[in-house]
């Protein structure tokens, strides 16, 4: 039984999408179908549809089933009103057909009615909906039964339109390929032509040319970087990992928030195409390393993109040079975070953040999909001098310098960025922090290649003792035994290796950074600690956020900056003139590789590279400063990340550019996630000055957000153990245990309902409820066994004991499980009832009356996964099965459908399942795609109910629905506060 979201969580996070897609795609009016196969019975239905502001939303339908109804429900709608083919027009002249482009136009401000939707023909030929509508039917039958439509991957539909493979492919035309200003006639180009970025606009002295030059600058940059794939596959091909979309929505997306933030701002009173600003508007940042679960979806084509970035560009030039907020016909203009113009130094900073992001996502390309632009920057010339450089077991001294570490005495550091301070920043930098940095040792560099490859050489990759839960669960999902970008240049297990760049291949340079996650940095300081120890009491780590600034250069410190503003480097220097000079560093696109970590001068404290080169994971999570406030521009950019589950990077890469290259810059990323990211070893006698939202260090996604809830609990004999895992909590355990066993606290006196006046005492004993009812519908009895899947901690599994002579009960949950093993055995449980804030009640676990050692023994329970009924029944897991009971248990499973279709294979004729369920359908928990129904078809606006779904689904399973009843059940929260939930209760029993 799984009701609450604590305990849910179990289901969704725990289940993996590793399955390849597979996909046809069918076109209709106003709607694309595009059906992929995840697993055996999981397919996929993409539709835009729009919505009353005129903004096309994506649904995504991933069950066959699901995709069937609906399919049914829209012929049956349309049957009397078949669309026009491609290009004809209506009696009243409007063309009902038109293509992506053009359905939106920016000189309209008027809205369509719904009869008059424009339609999103992808396609070269459109063709009527019921022949799509068939065809796709056709193909979700076919592929109930053969488990995928092909051998192709559902992103592949994207390719083979019109010519956009032969324009893409090679050198591009830079007549053609450029939206805005060539490169070679940009600001930041230099004598050959090759671009690099401009110093970070100064805002209490804006000029409109001023305010040009970095728009130019920075839309050209990222256009040249986009020259660099070759031909139309990555345009649309997902990255290895998954984890993020493919690079036509990074294509679009920096164009699309232009638009959108200057029309928050007031700068803009329309879309360009309203239809591309909905689709390419937000990002992608993961929860999970191994949620592979995607929107596979029709794109537009790259050339209908390329069209919109033209668009896009003349709209926000024109807003430069005409918008009445930055006319500097009497001077310079003022732009503060007031200013409506600040959206527009938003969007240049936010194009080069996906600047850096997406060069991350060509590297991590397969090598023929990308080629080297013409105008961009060249690797660092060292790429070039190493081409004797062996590929394996490089000597220190030789090739790669001796790494020693150089202690530091303590310091306090004020972080926070000024308001004054005229350039723009994100709203995470602003605020105050004081921080006390005791004495500490840092190595002179960061960890080169040379060094990290004595880790992989000992087998670091494969020793579990030096990696965190997440990490090593992550390191064996992705099968890695060496960092990313390491080329295998011999035969496995040789050792030897290049390098990839973004655009290149070459000799591995092993006195440069190495590139690495924060999984793996962790992992080599507890490698590093069991080889050699510790300069100090305390095992190696990683640098923080405050150490980072006592090691920057003091001429470009945080209160250098403040005393001078000429001290933020970045305000003064251009990429090209970021090397020169004492203090020079590998920034702003100086080069588009890293250099070796020697090459420039150290810092006043010794420490090379502090600033440049490669970000430097820290042991803080990312965190708001005392005075924190988002901006209304964008007022999610930090918050959604301020959730214990970010690791701060610092420092700052070499193609850091703008706003990232600040002093007072402040970014994060997931442990899991590369950004041209290395670190440095640090080692202290005293705790870590880093900052955790949590208490505890970061070690994974999970650890550091339940460190302080774990620490506070003690296992003593009888009581529920702790979990580091926030999805085997003890809270959510100790809950279930007081549903399911509601006479606990009898003895006690601790009643399950505070008494009052018209308690609502019928909700209680809610587990019993459901197994009653099963019973009391009388399945057919041909082996007399029942299943109680979702079983919880077993209240509803010892009920249906009762009536059954046998009872196998599975649940996610392995900490479940084993306390309903432990109510089997009859042993000692005490859970804590909650009371009101911190107090709670300790109570004792009891068995309902009437559950005797004679019934419990019929229940054999056990760890299974409701979306695998079917192979947990070839495995031999489960049998048949005359009564299946599923509390609350289907709108909390990520796949619902496969649960459900593998139903008829373990119900015996005559038998009977009982499901309940609120239908409360959460993305956290199932992907909106494998909703039964909770919303609107995309057409008719006609509500989807799943119970409709549902009904549908079962009848073609061979079921019919012998009962339907509103059943009530409360969770208590605490004495004075409860949950009060009125679930459907139906009984469907198997007539084939």
């Amino acid at each position: 039984m799984m009701l609450s979201p604590s305990a849910a969580r179990l289901s969704f996070w725990k289940s993996s999408y590793r399955h390849k897609s597979h996909g046809v795609v069918a076109l209709t009016r106003g709607v694309c179908f595009s059906s992929v196969s995840t697993s055996t019975h999981a397919h996929r239905m993409a539709l835009s549809s729009r919505s009353r502001d005129g903004v096309y939303n994506a649904l995504s339908i991933t069950s066959p089933d699901v995709m069937k109804m609906v399919l049914q429900i829209q012929s049956a709608r349309f049957s009397s009103k078949a669309p026009r083919s491609a290009g004809s027009t209506s009696a009243d002249g409007t063309n009902r057909w038109k293509s992506t482009m053009a359905s939106y136009n920016s000189d309209s401000d008027e809205e369509e009615e719904d009869d008059d939707v424009p339609t999103r023909v992808v396609s070269s030929s459109a063709t009527q909906f019921d022949g799509h509508a068939q065809a796709a039917m056709a193909r979700v039958e076919a592929a109930r039964g053969a488990g995928a439509f092909s051998h192709e991957e559902a992103w592949m539909i994207n390719l083979g339109r019109g010519d956009n493979n032969a324009w893409l492919t090679g050198p591009r035309n830079v007549d053609e390929w450029y939206t805005g200003l060539k490169p070679s006639v940009c600001p930041g180009a230099d004598v050959k032509g090759k671009i690099r970025s401009l110093p970070l606009p100064r805002l209490n002295a804006v000029t409109r040319q001023a305010a040009k030059d970095y728009f130019d600058n920075s839309w050209t940059l990222y256009e040249t970087l986009f020259a660099g794939l070759n031909g139309e596959e990555y345009f649309y091909r997902p990255p290895v990992h998954g984890l993020r979309h493919p690079q036509i929505f990074y294509y679009g997306h920096t164009a699309c928030l232009y638009i959108n933030k200057l029309r928050v701002s007031g700068v803009l009173d329309k879309p360009v195409n309203a239809y591309f600003e909905s689709i390419f508007e937000v990002g992608v940042d993961e929860m999970l390393w191994d949620d592979m679960h995607k929107n596979d979806m029709l794109w537009p084509t790259v050339r209908e993109v390329h069209e919109y970035r033209k668009q896009v560009y003349e709209v926000v030039l024109d807003a430069i040079m005409n918008h009445p907020s930055l006319d500097d016909s009497e001077g310079p203009v003022k732009v503060n975070q007031s200013h409506p113009m600040w959206a527009l130094f938003m969007g240049y900073e936010h194009e080069r953040i996906h600047l850096e992001t997406s060069s991350v996502l060509f590297r991590e390309a397969p090598f023929h999909l990308v080629q080297a632009p013409e105008n961009w920057p060249p690797l660092h010339p060292s790429a070039f001098n190493n081409k004797n450089s062996p590929s394996s077991n490089p000597i220190e001294g030789v090739h790669y310098p001796s790494n020693s570490m150089i202690a530091v005495k303590k310091e306090t550091v004020d972080l926070g960025k000024p308001a004054s301070f005229p350039s723009f920043g994100w709203d995470n930098e602003y605020g105050e922090r004081k921080m006390d940095v005791p004495d500490f040792y840092a190595s002179e560099h960061m960890i080169t290649n040379g060094e990290f490859y004595q880790f992989v050489k000992d087998s670091g990759y494969r020793n579990k003792e030096y990696w965190c839960d997440d990490g090593w669960a992550w390191r064996t999902h992705r099968n890695l035994k060496k960092p990313f970008f390491w080329e295998q240049a011999g035969p496995s297990g040789s050792h030897e290796y290049n390098l990839r760049t973004i655009f290149d291949i070459i000799s591995m340079p092993w006195d440069w950074p190495v590139d690495v996650t924060y999984y793996e940095a962790k992992a080599f300081c507890r490698w590093k600690t069991s080889k050699v120890g510790s300069p100090t009491s305390r095992p190696y780590r990683l640098l923080t956020e405050a150490e980072h600034h006592v090691i920057r250069h003091k001429e470009h410190s945080l209160q250098a900056a403040r005393n001078n503003i000429n001290a933020d480097k970045v305000m003064i220097t251009s990429g090209e003139d970021f090397p020169v000079g004492s203090t020079g560093c590998n920034m702003n696109l100086a080069f588009s590789s890293q250099n070796p970590v020697d090459h420039f001068a150290p810092s006043h404290t010794g420490h090379r590279d502090t600033t440049g080169n490669a970000w430097e994971w820290t042991e803080d999570h990312f965190n708001p400063l005392k005075g924190f406030e988002v901006h209304h521009v964008y007022d999610d950019f930090s918050t959604p990340c301020f959730d214990g589950k970010h690791s701060m990077i610092v420092g700052g890469s070499f193609i850091s550019t703008g706003d990232e290259a600040s002093v007072f810059a402040r970014f994060h990323f997931r442990p899991h996630f590369l950004q041209h990211s290395g670190f440095r070893l640090v080692a202290s006698n005293d705790d870590a000055p880093a900052t955790h939202l949590f208490a505890g260090n970061f070690e994974g996604q999970a650890a550091a957000r339940d460190a302080a809830m774990s620490s506070s609990n003690s296992s003593r004999d009888g009581s529920i153990p702790s979990s580091n895992n926030v999805y085997e909590t003890d809270e959510s355990l100790h809950m279930y245990l007081g549903l399911h066993y509601p006479s606990s606290g009898d003895a006690e006196g601790v009643p399950p309902i505070l008494p009052h006046a018209n308690s609502p005492v019928h909700g209680t004993h809610f587990p019993q409820r459901v197994a009653k009812l099963l019973t009391s519908l009388s399945p057919e009895r041909t082996n007399n066994q029942a299943l109680d899947m979702g079983c919880s901690v077993g209240g509803s599994s010892f009920e249906l004991a009762r009536a059954f002579d046998r009872v196998d009960a599975f649940d996610f949950s392995e900490s479940f499980v084993t306390a309903a093993k432990r109510m089997q055995q009859g042993e000692n449980i005490t859970f804590k009832i909650p009371v009101e804030a911190e107090l709670f009640e300790e109570i004792q676990a009891t068995l309902e009356p009437g559950v005797t050692t004679e019934i419990a023994n019929k229940v054999n329970f056990f760890v299974g996964d409701a979306c695998k009924i079917s192979d947990m029944a070839i495995d031999g897991q489960i049998s048949t099965y005359d009564g299946v009971i599923m509390s609350n248990l289907l709108c909390r499973l990520p796949d619902p459908m496969s649960c459900l279709n593998g139903l008829n294979g373990i119900v015996n004729k005559g038998g009977v399942v009982v499901m309940v369920t609120p239908f409360s359908w959460l993305t956290e928990f199932t992907p909106r795609g494998k909703w039964l129904g909770g919303f609107y078809d995309p057409v008719s606006k006609e509500p989807i109910r799943s119970k409709d779904v549902l009904k549908g689904v079962m009848e073609d399973n061979g079921f019919e629905k012998v009962h339907e009843e509103e059943m009530p059940l409360v969770i208590r929260e605490h004495a004075r506060k409860y949950q009060y939930i009125v679930s459907e209760a139906t009984g469907w029993r198997k007539v084939q």
